[in-house]
């Protein structure tokens, strides 16, 4: 249709996009062929826990590997969010954001479209799975303490680099991790691969915290309620069965 609209401009005539016979051939093409958008899958804490048991504790990839997975789901935070962070203000220029640990957890400032918020990321109930000591760890044995904050691990796997990762690497690292956990153990090895992204972090919070959807809202910077309630549908999904609250 966009090429029949220049065509006719090109020979100095309208085509009205609007005119009905145009209007009822395109509604009959979205309602034939039109399909709900896809979603990646949400990881779920128990899924966390299980991809978290892949990694290797004992070298500085699975350390850093531990980090981004805890911060990403603890945090909300999108893909280019967790690589685009610094350990301080003002360190980089290729920087989306940076982080202080504090004693009750830790704050992640972040620059977004309507400008900068604020996204508080508190200490776990165990070490084990705390987002804040792994991040801790990370930077202490991988000797960060300016500049980007996930780098790349070099030298097979003994140094840390000064460059900062890519964001697809979160995608991989959650895909790779997912698979290795068999996280949907129930569904084909090609199927599972497409289901799992760095948004499956992201998504996985807002899908299980079981709190006010105006702090979800908060910690996942949506502008709007309904965005939220969208990860919060899916995860109350047959909550309630009124087929047998009606008796059947």
């Amino acid at each position: 249709l966009s090429s029949l609209t220049w065509n006719y401009a090109q020979r100095g005539q309208a085509l009205d996009r609007k005119d009905r016979h145009i209007a009822t051939v395109m509604a009959g093409i979205r309602n034939k062929h039109a399909a709900p958008p896809r979603q990646k899958e949400a990881v779920l804490p128990e899924d966390l826990i299980a991809m978290l048991e892949t990694l290797d504790r004992g070298s500085l990839r699975g350390l850093r590997d531990r980090a981004m997975l805890l911060l990403g789901f603890a945090g909300g935070l999108r893909r280019s969010e967790i690589v685009g962070l610094d350990c301080g203000r003002g360190q980089t220029e290729d920087s989306s954001g940076w982080i202080e640990i504090l004693e009750k957890g830790l704050l992640v400032t972040l620059r977004g479209k309507t400008g900068w918020r604020e996204v508080e990321v508190g200490r776990g109930s165990s070490d084990a799975t705390c987002p804040v000591v792994a991040l801790e760890t990370w930077l202490k044995l991988g000797r960060i303490a300016h500049g980007p904050l996930f780098r790349r691990v070099t030298g097979q796997g003994k140094a840390v680099g000064a460059e900062r990762l890519n964001d697809q690497e979160i995608a991989r690292l959650v895909k790779r991790t997912a698979l290795a956990a068999g996280v949907r153990g129930d569904l084909p090895e090609g199927q599972r691969e497409k289901l799992f992204a760095g948004h499956s972090l992201r998504s996985g919070l807002a899908s299980s915290a079981e709190v006010d959807e105006r702090y979800v809202q908060k910690q996942l910077g949506h502008a709007s309620a309904e965005m939220t309630r969208k990860y919060q549908r899916r995860r109350d999904r047959f909550r309630v069965n009124l087929t047998k609250a009606s008796g059947l």
